[in-house]
Order: structure tokens, then sequence, then C-alpha cells
């Protein structure tokens, strides 16, 4: 599965099944749009997807809440986390602070969602006065262009596609990595069971989905063509905008790390961002959730 919807952002698994690259490692692969952190986790956990990539955050407060103790972190997909919310130029968001008193959409798994009091308390921001009203990921664009809201919850690299359905009016980002820029983006996670049971097979799996991933950023033209070609839907020149922007979330040029690497320390960090804003009980370790014998090598 995506990890939330058919954008570019996720153009890569087109891409990997496309050039040929699972099926040079011995896969057929079908690809599902994806509902948000929440929603992917329990279909991996139910085994009705085998992978999906999830915002690290995300699986960090599902796993130190309770949950997500069925899926097991693989490898890294952005090296800083894409989550933000984006606006629209006259709505009156500018700043972190204009967004008490509107209204914002979101999936109610989205990690944008779920991590917004953490942010909010970061940037100093009363989330008790910020209303949020569900949304589906294909509709949630179309809710902002047309006024029902004041802002989205949205990956940064969403920003040319809200742009060309807005049209005539730009588009405001409001990252979280302004105020939490230890977090990781997306990860590749698979059921808890596979990565136990079948660890050649996942090894195999990332490494020509990691394969698509650089490619994609790449060459962001054809990707944006091969998202549409398989997702009419979709539309090209957005998605070939999108798999540029998040060229910089996967080779990160401060940073010197290989794609589909995870740094363990740096989830340690992460978690102590959450554990410190209250998001989630002391207890948690990156090797609860993430094997390290199954990431790519660095």
């Amino acid at each position: 599965m995506t990890s939330f919807g058919n954008f570019g952002r996720d153009s890569y698994a087109w891409v990997a099944k496309e050039k040929g690259f699972f099926a040079d490692a011995g896969f057929e692969v079908d690809i599902k749009p994806g509902g948000g952190t929440g929603d992917n986790i329990t279909k991996v956990e139910a085994g009705a997807a085998m992978f999906t990539p999830l915002d690290l955050t995300g699986v960090l407060l599902a796993r130190g809440n309770g949950g997500a103790k069925g899926v097991t972190v693989v490898a890294g997909i952005q090296q800083n986390t894409m989550a933000a919310i984006i606006s629209l130029e006259g709505n009156k968001i500018t700043a972190p602070k204009d967004l008490e008193g509107k209204t914002l959409a979101d999936s109610p798994g989205s990690v944008v969602r779920n991590l917004f009091p953490t942010y909010a308390k970061l940037a100093g921001v009363d989330a008790t006065k910020v209303k949020w009203v569900n949304g589906l990921p294909a509709n949630l664009i179309g809710l902002l262009a047309g006024g029902t809201v004041a802002g989205i919850g949205q990956f940064v690299v969403g920003k040319p596609t809200v742009e060309s359905v807005a049209k005539d009016k730009k588009a405001v980002v409001l990252p979280y990595s302004d105020v939490m820029d230890d977090l990781y983006g997306n990860v590749l996670v698979t059921s808890t069971k596979i990565a136990k049971e079948n660890p050649e097979m996942v090894k195999r799996f990332t490494a020509a989905l990691i394969k698509g991933l650089v490619y994609s950023i790449d060459n962001p033209k054809e990707s944006g063509e091969i998202l549409q070609k398989n997702v009419p839907a979709a539309t090209a020149a957005p998605a070939a905008a999108e798999c540029e922007l998040m060229a910089a979330f996967v080779r990160p040029a401060d940073s010197g790390a290989a794609a589909g690497t995870i740094d363990p320390e740096r989830v340690a960090r992460s978690i102590g961002i959450l554990q410190d804003a209250g998001a989630i009980p002391a207890g948690l370790t990156p090797d609860q959730l993430i094997d390290s014998s199954l990431v790519p090598a660095s």
C-alpha cells in the first residue's frame, strides 16, 4: 500500500514495478492506495497488505500508546519528516499561532493529525482552539481549494499538487520539522510475522523498492508520467514536482545518510521528543520497532 492516496510522493512504488525492479527481485506486486498511518497499520497487521510506508512518528505514537504491536520497521524512506499543515493565501494563516480559531481537515489516522498536539505544544499553539474535521485522502485538497476548511494535513511535497488544484492561489506550508527537526519521515514497514519468518524476502523487496525510490527522485519527470500511466486520476506534472521536492528528504545534503538507512540514535531522540511533550509514556526503545538486521546498511 502507498502511504496516503495516490500522489507523486509514492510514485516510486509504481516506478519499481514499471522499471522491472520488483520483477528482477522475483516479485509480482499489486499496489493499492493507503489511507494514512492508522488505517495502514491495521491492514498490515491483518494481512491485507504485506508492505507499506508509514510516517515513523505515527508508528512511534501508536506503539508508545499500546498499539502497532504487529508491525516492524525495515527501511527508511525519508530521512526527515515531511508532515505539515498546508493552507492557501487569503486564509490568514502565515504562522502556527494563526491556526487558532481555524478548521482543518485530515483523515483520523493521519500522522499529521495525530502528531498535531505535540506540534502545537512545541510551536506555542493552543490545540484546543483548532477544530479538526474528517476527510478522505483523495478529497482533502478539494476541501481546501473549495474553502470548506482553512488548512489540511499534508506532506511538505504536496505543495505543487495543492497549487495545481487551487489554480490562482499559492499554498502556505507550515512544516512540522520547523519545531521537530530530529524526526524521520516515512519508513517501510511489514508485519512482524513476515519479518521473522521471511527475512531474506523482506531484504529483496526492500532493495527493489529503494531502487525505485532513488530512480524516482533522479528522474522526476518520468516518475510523474509512470504514476499517471498507472493511476489515470493522477496528473504527471504535479507528481513530478513532488518527486523533485522529495529528493532533499530522501538524501539530505547535510546528513550523508544513504537512501533506506535508519539511525537508531536519531530514533531514540525522536522518542525523547514525544515523551517530553507528553505524547507517549516512558519505556519505548528503537529496538521494539526496528529490525536493524533488515534495514539497508549505510
